[in-house]
């Protein structure tokens, strides 16, 4: 289905049809937290490695990616890893999704984008308010339309993260032949 303005098929799970706070966090889930905090070192490390071998490992296909980078000066515990389709003539980027996911990858769409398309924004101007759009929006459309996020959890092995990168790489050389032939 269509939800509001968002694109066509358009994930549910990343629709927000009200306007809201998400505040579930309990005593339970605070003590875990206090607990894992040990391991945050290792956590932050083995991010960062997955991090980098996913960049090292697709920096050669940045003619059909956007590749994350990391503000100067910054050395960030990445959350995941986002890549931006760019445009060309091979794939989509719901292609390659259900590429990965058909190879038991899981990926998550970026919950953001163009957040003015989101249903709860039909709220504001259903109420008589307004809000004040400046520009096109253009960046925001592109990444709700073609990125997607890949995992640098700390339990994703070096072999799992090959497989990644592999699974990455022989789609698009697939497609490369195809379109050749």
């Amino acid at each position: 289905g269509q939800f509001g303005e968002l694109p066509k098929g358009y994930d549910h799970k990343y629709v927000y049809s009200h306007f809201g706070y998400n505040l579930k966090l309990t005593d339970m889930q605070a003590a875990i937290g206090v607990a894992q905090m040990e391991k945050l070192p290792y956590i932050i490390s083995r991010r960062r490695e997955n991090w980098e071998r996913l960049y090292n490992g697709l920096a050669r296909f940045k003619d059909y990616f956007v590749l994350p980078e990391p503000c100067e000066n910054s050395l960030p515990s990445w959350f995941g890893f986002l890549l931006t389709v760019k445009e060309n003539k091979i794939f989509s980027r719901d292609d390659i999704v259900k590429s990965l996911e058909e190879k038991k990858i899981q990926t998550r769409m970026l919950f953001a984008g163009n957040l003015i398309r989101q249903p709860c924004f039909d709220e504001i101007r259903c109420n008589g308010q307004y809000y004040k759009v400046i520009g096109e929006l253009n960046n925001t459309e592109i990444i709700m339309k073609n990125a997607f996020w890949i995992g640098v959890h700390p339990g994703i092995s070096d072999e799992q993260m090959e497989y990644i990168i592999n699974s990455i790489a022989d789609f698009i050389i697939d497609r490369e032949r195809g379109a050749c032939s």
